[in-house]
C-alpha cells in the first residue's frame, strides 16, 4: 500500500475517522491493528518478523532494566538480535559475494545461498529503532510498560516504511497523552499530504524518468548530459524522500501526533557538515549518537576522530544497501567530513596566530555585505556539487557505472551519437526545458539562502487564511491530477 495509491486515500481517511471515534484506551490497539494491515498490504508473511522483534526487545528491554549485574551482557544480546537480524536479510549475498572473492585466490569454493531472500519493507528503520530504545533503556531510560503503545512505536504506519526514525521518549507521551479532535490537525496535516504528493507525483516521478534513461546508458551520453542527469537525481531524491516525509508527517497529524522534521533545505547547506544537520535528520542523528559517539566522537586524538567520522559513514553508506556502490558512498562522505574539520581547524589557526577577528557565520553577510552573500552563495553551490558527485556512487547501477560516469563528468567528454540517442532513449522528454529547468534551479539555491533560512514552515501554515490554504491545496490537487505520470514508481527509500 503506497502513500500515493488509491488504496492509501481510502485507508487513511477510515482509520482517521474510527480513531477520533473510538475511546481513548482504544485508540492505540487500533492504531496498531491499521499498522499490521498497512504491514501485511504488501506481504503478509512479513508480519512476523516485525511482531516477532517487537515481543523479543519488549522483553530484553526490561532485561537491561532490571538487571544489575547483567545489564551490559542483556544489552549485547538485544544488539545482537536485532543486527543478524537485519545482517541475515539484507547482506547475506554481499557477504557471500564478499567471501567467494576473499577464498577464492586459495582456491576454496563457497556454493550460493540455496534459497530466495526477500528483503523486508522498512527493516533497517524499524531495526535501528529498536537499537535506539534498548541502548536509551541501559542509559537509563524507563522502559515502555504498555505492549500495545511499545508495539505502535515501531509499527506507526506513517513512520513504518522509511521514517523519520523516531525516538521514544518523544513519541510514547502523545500516545499516553488524552486528546480531543481540534480542527488545526486537518489544517496541519492535509497541507502537508498534499504537499508530499505534489513533490513525490509531479516532481520526483517525472525526474525520474531522465534520470533512469541517462543512467541505463551512460556510455552514450556526454560528460555535460550526464552532469545534467545528475542534477535531476539529486532533485529527484530530494524531492520523493522529503515527500514521503511530508506525508508521514502530515498523516501523523490527522491522529494528533508530532514525528521528527526529516529535511531542512538540505541543498542550502554551505558545507558537508551542514548537509547533514539537514539531510535525512533522523538517521544523522541515530548514526552521531549511536554510533560516532559511543566510538569516541570528537574526544580523542585528530587521528581517532578523522577514524570515527570515516568509521561512522562508511556504516552509514551500508546501511543504505548491500553494495559496494553505497559502501563507496559512505566513505567518499566520511572523507568529505573529515576534508572539511581539517579546513575549519586549519582556518581557526591561522586566525588565532594572526590575531585576525572572524565573525560568527550568522554575522557574515551583515559584517560583510556583498562580499559575505558572495562567500556564502558559493559556499551553497561548491557544497552542492560536492554532493551531488556523491550521488552519482549513490545511483550508478554498479562501482563500474560510477567511475564511468565520474570519469565522463570530469573530463567533459562528448557523445558519439549526438541527439539521436537522446531521442531514442528518452522519447517523452523535453530536454531542452528540462537542460534550461535544472540549470536555472543551481543559482537560485544560492540566492535564495537568505530568504529561505528564515522560513518557519510550522508558523506559516498556521498563521496562513483558511481561503488561502484551500486555494492552495486545491491547486496542489489540480497539478498532481494534471502532470502526474501515468505510472508512478515506488519511493526510493523504501528499498531500504
Amino acid at each position: 500500500m503506497l502513500f500515493n495509491s488509491l488504496q492509501y486515500a481510502l485507508f487513511l481517511p477510515i482509520v482517521v475517522m474510527l480513531f477520533w471515534l473510538s475511546p481513548q484506551r482504544w485508540r492505540v490497539p487500533l492504531l496498531l491493528v491499521a499498522s499490521y494491515i498497512f504491514y501485511m498490504s504488501w506481504r503478509p508473511i512479513f508480519i512476523f518478523l516485525i511482531v516477532g522483534l517487537t515481543v523479543a526487545n519488549y522483553f530484553l528491554g526490561f532485561a537491561i532494566h532490571r538487571s544489575k549485574e547483567h545489564k551490559k551482557k542483556w544489552l549485547i544480546l538485544a544488539t545482537t538480535l536485532n543486527l543478524c537480524t537485519l545482517a541475515f536479510f539484507k547482506y547475506a549475498y554481499f557477504l557471500e559475494d564478499l567471501l567467494k572473492l576473499v577464498l577464492k585466490p586459495i582456491g576454496i569454493t563457497v556454493g550460493h545461498i540455496p534459497f530466495d531472500i526477500v528483503l523486508p519493507l522498512a527493516i533497517s528503520f524499524f531495526v535501528f529503532e529498536f537499537i535506539h530504545y534498548t541502548v536509551d533503556v541501559y542509559r537509563g531510560s524507563e522502559p515502555i510498560r504498555s505492549f500495545p503503545s511499545f508495539a505502535l512505536f515501531a509499527s506507526f504506519f506513517p513512520t513504518q516504511i522509511a521514517g523519520p526514525i523516531k525516538r521514544f521518549q518523544d513519541f510514547i507521551p502523545q500516545f499516553l497523552a488524552t486528546s480531543k479532535f481540534k480542527m488545526e490537525y486537518i489544517d496541519e496535516g492535509v497541507p502537508l499530504i498534499l504537499l508530499g504528493l505534489f513533490k513525490k507525483v509531479l516532481l520526483a516521478d517525472n525526474l525520474a524518468f531522465l534520470v533512469q534513461g541517462g543512467y541505463s546508458h551512460p556510455e552514450m551520453f556526454s560528460g555535460l548530459d550526464l552532469w545534467l542527469f545528475s542534477y535531476a537525481f539529486a532533485f529527484q531524491i530530494y524531492f520523493d524522500f522529503s515527500g514521503y516525509t511530508d506525508i508521514a508527517r502530515g498523516s501523523a497529524r490527522l491522529f494528533g501526533y508530532k514525528v521528527p522534521i526529516n529535511f531542512n533545505l538540505p541543498y542550502l547547506a554551505d558545507n558537508i557538515s551542514n548537509f547533514w544537520h539537514r539531510w535525512h535528520i533522523s538517521l544523522s542523528t541515530w548514526l552521531r549518537d549511536y554510533l560516532f559517539i559511543p566510538l569516541g566522537g570528537s574526544r580523542g586524538s585528530q587521528l581517532l576522530t578523522c577514524r570515527n567520522l570515516l568509521l561512522t559513514m562508511t556504516l552509514g553508506g551500508l546501511w543504505h544497501g548491500a553494495a559496494m556502490h553505497y559502501l563507496l558512498w559512505g566513505v567518499y562522505h566520511g572523507c568529505m567530513l573529515i576534508v572539511h574539520r581539517l579546513f575549519v581547524q586549519l582556518k581557526e589557526f591561522w586566525v588565532k596566530r594572526s590575531g585576525a577577528h572572524v565573525p560568527h557565520d550568522n554575522a557574515v553577510q551583515s559584517s560583510r555585505g556583498w562580499a559575505g552573500w558572495l562567500r556564502q552563495s558559493m559556499s551553497i553551490l561548491l557544497t552542492f556539487h560536492v554532493v551531488v558527485i556523491g550521488w552519482v556512487l549513490f545511483r550508478a547501477e554498479n562501482i563500474g557505472s560510477a567511475f564511468l560516469i565520474l570519469e565522463k563528468m570530469m573530463t567533459f567528454q562528448t557523445a558519439t551519437s549526438g541527439g539521436q540517442v537522446m531521442a531514442m532513449v528518452l522519447p517523452t522528454i523535453n530536454y531542452p526545458l528540462i537542460y534550461a529547468a535544472i540549470y536555472m534551479i543551481l543559482p537560485l539555491l544560492a540566492v535564495s539562502h537568505p530568504l529561505m533560512a528564515r522560513i518557519d514552515e510550522s508558523r506559516l501554515v498556521k498563521r496562513s487564511p483558511f481561503i488561502l490554504k484551500a486555494a492552495w491545496c486545491l491547486c496542489l490537487m489540480l497539478l498532481i491530477v494534471v502532470f502526474s505520470p501515468d505510472k508512478s514508481p515506488r519511493f526510493i527509500y523504501f528499498q531500504f
